[in-house]
């Protein structure tokens, strides 16, 4: 199947490692042009160099309010042009109630949220019509994840700011979707399962609750991400899609 994803531009944050970085492959292997982010230089340098293609790397943090900007011209700059960007960032700290301290919340409101609708706020100044903005969020949009607290009071709100701007965008042709990952297996997840203290046991029963009983991959997770930006999904929006497997049990 042809996505019609040849030649088309797309930036895509937090992508050193993990669900941007699978996203990102996924997107430069169907010959997308690519800029990666991170807010280290030396790993954005690195992924990109691993990446390959078209892909530019890009030192940048979603939290700074210059990054936006910088990195809408920077593609156009370098391509010539911007057809969609997918907002990824890293999850906030675990945590309960009594855990999570001011500075977490605010260091991940500024991050996960703010950063997040700066993002989109700006693409969509830049997209035209078949544009698409994708956000990485989390399957704490429909249920709570214990021991995240800041993620489920987060993730949650950025979802329904992902539906409005789907309503206001659509008129001009620009897509908005949601990807909804549970259990992939990335860093962040072997990190959040190690809490446990037994991160074999935790995992074994996690999967157990997993109807395809095993953790996803990132590939499958980038894959499933790269076609909903593509052309290929042009009638896809405001849509929240899962990628677990099967784990949340609702409809």
């Amino acid at each position: 199947m042809d996505l019609g994803l040849k030649d088309r531009v797309y930036i895509v944050t937090g992508a050193t490692r993990g669900l941007g970085n699978a996203t990102a492959r996924a997107l430069a292997a169907d010959g997308a042009k690519v800029i990666i982010t991170g807010r280290d230089e030396k790993s954005v340098e690195e992924a990109a160099a691993e990446l390959g293609g078209d892909v530019l790397g890009l030192a940048a943090d979603n939290a700074d309010p210059s990054a936006a900007q910088r990195l809408v011209d920077t593609a156009r700059e370098r391509f010539g042009r911007l057809d969609g960007i997918l907002v990824s960032v890293g999850g906030p700290a675990p945590g309960f109630l009594a855990d999570n301290t001011d500075d977490q919340w605010q260091t991940a409101f500024e991050t996960v949220f703010l950063g997040a609708v700066r993002l989109a706020r700006t693409a969509a100044a830049a997209l035209g019509e078949g544009g698409v903005i994708g956000f990485v969020l989390s399957g704490s949009v429909h249920e709570p994840i214990a021991g995240l607290t800041i993620s489920n009071g987060l993730r949650p709100g950025l979802a329904g700011f992902a539906k409005s701007l789907a309503d206001e965008l659509g008129p001009r042709g620009i897509r908005v979707v949601g990807v909804l990952p549970a259990r992939i297996d990335t860093d962040r997840v072997r990190e959040l399962d190690a809490l446990s203290g037994d991160a074999e046991a935790a995992r074994t029963s996690n999967e157990a609750r997993i109807p395809l009983r095993r953790y996803g991959t990132p590939e499958e997770f980038g894959k499933t991400a790269a076609f909903l930006l593509s052309p290929a999904a042009s009638y896809l929006t405001g849509i929240m899609v899962p990628v677990d497997g099967g784990y949340r049990h609702g409809f």
